[in-house]
C-alpha cells in the first residue's frame, strides 16, 4: 500500500510539473505560418446584455489589423441593452466592414447558436471566426488564430486567460480558468489532443457546413464538446492558438464562480465522461493527503512550495495574475475541486442565463 501511494503522489506531482512545464513553453513571439492566411474571415460576436467589461471586449473588435475583415455582432432580441451600445460602435468606425443582425432562429436548445446562425448564414468569409463577448481580442487576433491552422486541421480555437480580478473571488475565477483549465488544455494540445473551447472557434465555414453547420454543435450540452467531436468524427484535428485571449474577470461573488464552474464542469462530464472522473485527482489535495499518509506533516509544507511555486511561474510567464491574493485563491480552489467534482454527479444539465440546458439523447 505504501509503495502504491508513494507511486500515485509520484504520479500526480510529476503530471503537475509537467503540464505547467507544457503551458509556459507556449509562450514566446509568434510563429508565422509560411502560407497567407485567407484575406475573406468573418468574425462573428453573439452579444447577450452588457456585462462589466463588454464595452470594451466588442470595441476590440475594431481594432484587428485587418481592415478587410468582416465583422457581424448578433443579438437575438430588439431590447437586448446591448443593441444601442453596438450600433453605436459600429457608427463610430464607418471604415470598417460590421454589421449586426437581430432575432433567434431556435435551430437547437443552445441560445447562443440560435443567436448565431444568422450571422452564420450572412458570413461571406470563407473562414469565421466566433469569438464570446467578454473576450478581449489583439490587433493580431486572426494572425494567432491562422498561425495554429495545419493542413489537417478542423478547428482553431482557444481557453480565455482571466485578468484582472477585482476581488478574492474574482482571482478565484482566474484561477480556475488559468492554472486549472488552461493549463491541462494547452498541455494536452501540447500533446497532440485538443479540446474545442466556445470562447474562440475558428473553423472553415464549407467544411462545417458539410459537416451539419451550426445545427451540428447543439447535439451535446454545450458547442465546443459537439465541435471537439464533430472535428475528431471527421478525421481532422483540433489545434490551440500557441498563447491564449484575455477575459476581464472584474468582481465575482462566490456563488457566481460554484455556479459558472458547476455548468462547464457538468458540459465536461456530460462529453467526456472517462477524462472527467479522473478530475477527482487533480488539484493539491490528493497529493497532500497521500503525501501525509507516507511522511510527517512537515514534509507537506515543501510539496505545497513545489506545487504552486510552478503554477505562480507559469502564470507570471503568461503573464496572468500572480501576486499573494492569486495565490490564495489557487489554494482555495484545489480546496473546493472535490466538491465541485461531487455537485457535479448530483444531476445533468443547467441553467444558462435563464435557459435550461438538459441532456438530450438520441433513442438509438
Amino acid at each position: 500500500m505504501t509503495l502504491i501511494a508513494a507511486s500515485a503522489l509520484a504520479v500526480l506531482s510529476g503530471l503537475h510539473l509537467t503540464t505547467a512545464a507544457l503551458a509556459a513553453s507556449r509562450r514566446g513571439p509568434r510563429q508565422p505560418r509560411a502560407p497567407q492566411r485567407p484575406l475573406a474571415i468573418t468574425l462573428l460576436r453573439p452579444v447577450c446584455g452588457v456585462d462589466a467589461f463588454d464595452l470594451e471586449t466588442l470595441e476590440s473588435s475594431f481594432r484587428l489589423n485587418d481592415p478587410g475583415c468582416e465583422i457581424i455582432f448578433c443579438a437575438a432580441h430588439e431590447d437586448d441593452p446591448a443593441c444601442a451600445a453596438v450600433r453605436a460602435m459600429i457608427a463610430r468606425h464607418p471604415d470598417r466592414k460590421a454589421r449586426f443582425l437581430v432575432g433567434e432562429d431556435r435551430i437547437t436548445a443552445n441560445p447562443k447558436l440560435n443567436n448565431l446562425i444568422k450571422g452564420w448564414a450572412a458570413a461571406t468569409g470563407s473562414h469565421v471566426a466566433m469569438a464570446d463577448a467578454n473576450l478581449l481580442l489583439p490587433p493580431d487576433y486572426l494572425d494567432h488564430l491562422w498561425d495554429a491552422w495545419t493542413p489537417d486541421c478542423g478547428l482553431v480555437t482557444s481557453p480565455p486567460a482571466g485578468i484582472r480580478p477585482g476581488n478574492l473571488w474574482g482571482a478565484l475565477e482566474c484561477a480556475f480558468l488559468n492554472g486549472f483549465q488552461a493549463r491541462w488544455q494547452l498541455a494536452a494540445d501540447s500533446a497532440g489532443l485538443g479540446f474545442a473551447q466556445g470562447k474562440t472557434l475558428f473553423v472553415e465555414k464549407a467544411w462545417l457546413d458539410a459537416a451539419g453547420g451550426l445545427a451540428a454543435l447543439g447535439r451535446d450540452l454545450a458547442e465546443d464538446v459537439a465541435f471537439t467531436k464533430i472535428v475528431r468524427a471527421g478525421g481532422r484535428k483540433v489545434r490551440l492558438t500557441r498563447q491564449i485571449f484575455a477575459q476581464p474577470v472584474g468582481r465575482r461573488s462566490l456563488r457566481a464562480v460554484w455556479d459558472r464552474q458547476l455548468r462547464w464542469s457538468r458540459v465536461r462530464r456530460d462529453g467526456f465522461p472517462a477524462l472527467f472522473a479522473a478530475e477527482i485527482l487533480l488539484g493539491a489535495l490528493p497529493p497532500a493527503l497521500l503525501l501525509l499518509s507516507l511522511a510527517p506533516a512537515v514534509w507537506l509544507l515543501p510539496l505545497l512550495a513545489l506545487w504552486y511555486g510552478a503554477e505562480l511561474a507559469l502564470s507570471r510567464a503568461a503573464g496572468w495574475p500572480a501576486g499573494p491574493r492569486d495565490l490564495a485563491a489557487m489554494g482555495l480552489r484545489d480546496l473546493l475541486l472535490p466538491a465541485l467534482w461531487l455537485a457535479t454527479w448530483a444531476r445533468r444539465g443547467f441553467d444558462w442565463r435563464g435557459t435550461a440546458m438538459e441532456v438530450v439523447r438520441d433513442p438509438a
